[in-house]
């Protein structure tokens, strides 16, 4: 029996870790991929961290996991099919083994909708990016292009209105479907222009994105579009398969819960991009992880004290 296990070894659930084994909580935490980090893994440089401009997203991730190491957390990798809610402990179903624990941090992030196009994945990082507020500044006084016509897509196209030379807003459909207000904005900034009725077949580039392949869906004619970068906001897609059944979730699939991570379902926490909130950032991620090991450490203590 675990005191704590955490799923999942993004930003969120490494710094759950460090806090709940500080807390001098037993703490297991259950891996999907061979390699801890998240989506962080995938960004060529994170330059808005406090205290390591300019850092990897790779070196990034293996910072956080030797952090965890070095306190002696244990680490499995293995794939949580199912979590089974006993009351007071709670049993984590994977393919090599059952584990059972009082307390669970849902640290499991969110996946960004793709395109699909020839270049996306080869360029990602490169050019290509999901996260305006993340890498909008290494594009200062250039040109890209935004992907959507929601509410996210928008207010990217904003954001990077105010610091790139040009931006063009790329939508399949002949109208944005975003609020109003946003689509004012938008239309009343003079470097920003709107793309209707087309989509992106390929994204193109050696080592960087250099231009978009672009046909209108009207005529399916094509043109080349040159850009330094490209941001997709066609969607996100919280990881909460597991506890959807089990906690209260908004719409969009993010969990409700507060700024302590607890959830509608005793014992059980979330932290990072699974939670509804304004801003998901590696530095909020990491404040989650804090959060939540912290209230199931108050949660757990009561057990502790039985034994």
């Amino acid at each position: 029996m675990y005191d704590l296990i955490i799923i999942g070894s993004g930003p969120a659930g490494l710094s759950a870790a460090v806090y709940g084994v500080r807390a001098g909580l037993d703490v297991l935490v259950l891996e999907q991929h061979p390699m801890s980090g998240g989506q962080v893994l995938n960004t060529y440089e994170v330059d808005n961290y406090l205290g390591l401009p300019g850092i990897s997203g790779f070196d990034m991730g293996q910072v956080f996991r030797a952090h965890a190491d070095k306190l002696g957390v244990e680490f499995v990798e293995a794939r949580v099919k199912e979590i089974v809610d006993n009351g007071d402990y709670k049993t984590l179903r994977t393919r090599k083994a059952d584990y059972e624990t009082r307390a669970v941090i849902l640290a499991t992030g969110a996946q960004h909708a793709h395109l699909g196009v020839p270049g996306e994945e080869e360029l990602s990082g490169m050019g290509v990016s999901y996260c305006a507020t993340c890498d909008g500044a290494f594009f200062k006084g250039r040109t890209v292009a935004v992907v959507g016509g929601g509410d996210v897509a928008l207010e990217d196209a904003i954001y990077l209105a105010r610091t790139c030379e040009k931006v063009y807003l790329i939508h399949r459909r002949d109208e944005l479907r975003g609020a109003m207000v946003l689509q004012e904005e938008l239309k009343s900034l003079s470097n920003v222009e709107i793309l209707y009725s087309h989509t992106i077949q390929e994204i193109r580039g050696e080592d960087n994105v250099e231009s978009l392949l672009l046909q209108d869906v009207k005529t399916e004619d094509e043109k080349e579009l040159a850009v330094d970068g490209i941001f997709i906001a066609v969607g996100i897609h919280p990881s909460t398969e597991l506890v959807k059944d089990m906690v209260t979730c908004n719409e969009g699939g993010y969990v409700l819960a507060g700024e302590d991570g607890a959830t509608d379902c005793s014992g059980i926490y979330v932290a990072g991009d699974v939670r509804r909130k304004p801003l998901r950032q590696i530095v909020t991620a990491v404040a989650d992880g804090a959060n939540a090991a912290v209230a199931a450490a108050e949660y757990v203590r009561p057990f502790l004290k039985k034994s």
